[in-house]
């Protein structure tokens, strides 16, 4: 992510949080906002141009998105006005616009937990993850699969964030997109996430310690994930965004071997 791209996604931000009435409809016409900057790529190039004025940049959202509601159009238009690094960028500023103002719109939810879960679930059945990953399939057809999966099982919230961000992956699986929105919603709440994976189930207390001990090293609140993987033998395997801390005995063991085999 470039320097202006960082700039960019922080005053949008900042122009979300300035917004008054953002509800779930809002989130919703800004992720169709972003499906359809993803599907013309002479628009969103448009609007990702530094030597365009940015004036004129933001009345070209007014004028293509007239349908939408006064406040998703001020919204888009704050996106508009900035330097993005690339039109990518825009569209991956405008998809965490609409994430954060799904999560704003219930902030009780626990949105982190169910998009964490739902990318288990779909992690687990290879023909799930294919129907949603598959070039071929309609997104409005893979909208709707998820929209009948989480229903009555999920947030209003994190079923539009899934059903929504499946429909326009841009090249990205299924779970990364999850994940990605999994991340925009903690730093939206002030908090980091963390996958602990260990060989065995962990009670109550041992998360709370592992999440104190990654807020100490770390400075942050921590939202942790708890997966349980039996292949790990025993100890446990933290990741935080790039950074991996294996004190697994499977990890031991592999560089045991290599040692013995060099």
């Amino acid at each position: 992510m470039g320097s202006a791209t960082t700039q960019a996604i922080a005053a949008s931000n900042e122009a979300l949080a300035a917004a008054s009435g953002v509800d779930l409809g809002v989130a919703g016409e800004l992720f169709a906002a972003g499906r359809a900057l993803a599907d013309t790529p002479q628009l969103s190039g448009a609007l990702a141009d530094w030597g365009a004025d940015a004036d004129a940049r933001a009345q070209l959202v007014q004028t293509v998105f007239a349908g939408l509601g006064q406040t998703a159009r001020t919204l888009l238009a704050a996106v508009a006005r900035q330097r993005w690094s690339s039109a990518a960028d825009l569209i991956d500023g405008v998809e965490e616009l609409a994430v954060r103002a799904a999560q704003a719109s219930d902030p009780d939810a626990d949105v982190e937990g169910e998009l964490f879960r739902f990318a288990r679930v779909i992690a687990s059945d290879s023909r799930l993850e294919l129907a949603l990953g598959s070039r071929l399939g309609e997104p409005a057809q893979k909208g709707a699969l998820v929209q009948s999966l989480l229903s009555s099982r999920a947030s209003a919230a994190t079923t539009l964030i899934a059903a929504s961000i499946v429909q326009r992956p841009r090249g990205r699986r299924v779970r990364e997109l999850l994940a990605r929105a999994e991340r925009i919603v903690a730093a939206a709440r002030g908090r980091t996430v963390a996958t602990v994976t260990s060989a065995v189930p962990l009670g109550a207390t041992q998360l709370q310690r592992v999440a104190t001990m990654l807020q100490t090293t770390y400075g942050t609140d921590i939202s942790v994930n708890a997966v349980v993987d039996p292949a790990l033998v025993g100890g446990l395997r933290v990741q935080i965004a790039d950074d991996v801390i294996d004190a697994s005995v499977a990890s031991r063991l592999a560089d045991l071997r290599q040692r013995l085999a060099g």
